[in-house]
């Protein structure tokens, strides 16, 4: 959540700044870079435990030996395939009618 927070305050910025920036007549393509380069400056210079929180919530999501996320359909998939009898035969080689 915390990186759903930064990216929504970034993105947020950058159309303030984009705004800004076309309104003052400097174009649309040099809106976009100026609102990009602002936008990260501000969050960069004034967001900091914002962005170290973010950096760590992907950090957590993405290292190795993190538990996968699961859906609730994949979980009801998972549990149902755990409950089926582990000695039942599997005859994968018929089709299925």
């Amino acid at each position: 959540m915390p990186f759903l927070k930064f990216t929504a305050l970034r993105l947020g910025l950058v159309a303030v700044f984009f705004v800004i920036c076309y309104s003052l007549g400097l174009g649309a393509i040099f809106s976009i870079i100026a609102a990009g380069i602002l936008a990260w400056c501000v969050t960069y210079l004034f967001f900091r435990d914002m962005r170290n929180k973010a950096a760590a919530s992907l950090q957590r999501r993405f290292r190795d030996g993190a538990p996968p996320v699961r859906n609730a359909h994949e979980l009801r998939d998972a549990n149902a395939e755990d409950s089926l009898d582990p000695n039942t035969p599997v005859n994968s080689d018929r089709r299925q009618p």
